[in-house]
């Protein structure tokens, strides 16, 4: 069984910074895909950066130059740097991990920005 524990969401200002964190612990493949989605009120969840265990990584359009996702892989641990916050980022932050075709999924961590 595999769980995913987030920690790191809060308040902050427009222009801001935050840096959330999610530890993944159970039996997890060598290769795998770590990520972050997040989900505003009343939109989709949509991804917003994902990294493998070999190290590439891909972000969403709207937080490419702002965000950074990194991971220590022998902590099965996936960060999230997210700089220069705008409101528009205020969401439930979930934390995923892909293993194979299975994902699994954090409870999520609140993100407001204020302007």
């Amino acid at each position: 069984q595999v769980q995913l524990v987030e920690s790191g969401g809060g308040l902050v200002q427009a222009g801001g910074s935050l840096r959330l964190s999610c530890a993944a612990s159970g039996t997890i493949f060598s290769f795998n895909v770590m990520g972050w989605y997040r989900q505003a009120p009343g939109k989709q969840r949509e991804l917003v950066a994902t990294a493998t265990s070999y190290g590439n990584t891909n972000y969403a359009d709207s937080v490419k130059g702002r965000f950074t996702i990194s991971r220590d892989n022998a902590k099965n641990t996936v960060y999230l740097e997210l700089n220069s916050l705008k409101p528009e980022d205020t969401a439930v932050y979930y934390c995923n991990l892909r293993i194979r075709v299975v994902n699994y999924w954090g409870q999520g961590t609140q993100v407001t920005v204020s302007s």
